[in-house]
């Protein structure tokens, strides 16, 4: 099988650290080149943006897109413009309006797009989903707290409006839970603590329920000291599920469950294969809905200026 001929748009953190590994190790892909204004790949060609390099290399079939997420929706519209297949890190954009637009336009052109929420290709969370199936959900709580000087230094996209700020990887733990949880969820309060300095949240506290009212609780920090907390514990009928360290551990009553090897960017981007081997669309829309739900709902708390 020929492989994919695919590139990268933004080279940050997430790229070098996540998609680059990936689809080096990935016989279904090749590589092919990098647009970004600021960053280089050794041994690829390298271009400013996305309209330079599709112009100099009509053999891209596909796009990575790992630009900031307030330039998502421009760089992915031109990319299905062209007839590319488009991959969209998370968020898969600033609003929810943008991305449904992206849909509609990918469906007319007849290309894939995938909004890759990485977080729901974790080790644990398909075994977890089984799990709950036949159970009744009691009660949710979570706890996404990290430090935002260690996952994102010098990032100042993420305190912009539109960067989402401690939502950034809080939505990671929302796109699990509207995997595990069926019937969808509704923010019913919000609490998002904004530093004096910042377009952001830095903290929020929310409260949401599922569609037979079970409560779900969540308290999410972006200035947490030392060990990340990527935790969801849900109280059932018949026992508690624990996923933990961002859904790769399972874990019954305390009881650690085995579960099969899985990689988050490999699984993301075997599936991305598959949507354009059927030129289908994939964009799962309910984690950014519930951020933007979060938004609208919330009450504002002033808190000190983020210092870097």
């Amino acid at each position: 099988m020929t492989p994919i001929r695919i590139a990268i748009v933004g080279l940050g953190k997430i790229a070098r650290d996540r998609h680059v590994p990936a689809l080096s190790a990935s016989d279904a892909y090749q590589l092919i080149a990098v647009a970004s204004p600021h960053s280089r790949l050794d041994g690829l060609p390298h271009y400013p943006d996305i309209q330079a390099m599709l112009q100099a290399l009509p053999q891209v079939a596909a796009v990575a897109l790992c630009t900031t997420p307030q330039a998502r929706y421009q760089t992915a519209r031109y990319a299905l413009e062209q007839g590319r297949h488009v991959l969209l890190e998370k968020p898969p954009g600033t609003t929810v309006g943008e991305v449904l637009e992206l849909v509609q336009l990918a469906r007319q052109r007849g290309v894939a797009l995938f909004a890759a929420w990485h977080s729901q290709h974790a080790r644990a969370v398909d075994a977890a989903r089984v799990w709950l199936a036949d159970r009744r959900i009691r009660s949710v709580r979570v706890d996404w707290k990290e430090d935002v000087r260690v996952w994102h230094p010098g990032q100042t996209w993420i305190w912009k409006a539109g960067g989402l700020g401690v939502f950034d990887p809080a939505v990671n733990a929302l796109s699990i839970l509207t995997r595990l949880i069926p019937g969808g969820l509704r923010v019913k309060d919000a609490e998002l603590s904004f530093p004096g300095n910042c377009e952001t949240p830095i903290a929020a506290r929310l409260q949401l329920a599922s569609a037979d009212g079970a409560p779900v609780r969540m308290e999410l920090d972006f200035l947490q000291p030392g060990v990340p907390r990527w935790d969801i514990d849900v109280e059932t009928d018949t026992g508690r599920l624990s996923l933990l360290m961002g859904g790769s551990v399972m874990k019954i009553d305390d009881r650690p469950v085995e579960t099969p090897l899985s990689e988050e960017y490999p699984s993301l981007y075997a599936r991305f294969a598959q949507l354009i081997g059927s030129r289908s669309v994939d964009v799962d829309l309910a984690p950014l809905q519930l951020v933007a739900d979060a938004f609208l709902c919330g009450r504002r708390v002033e808190v000190d200026p983020f210092v870097e």
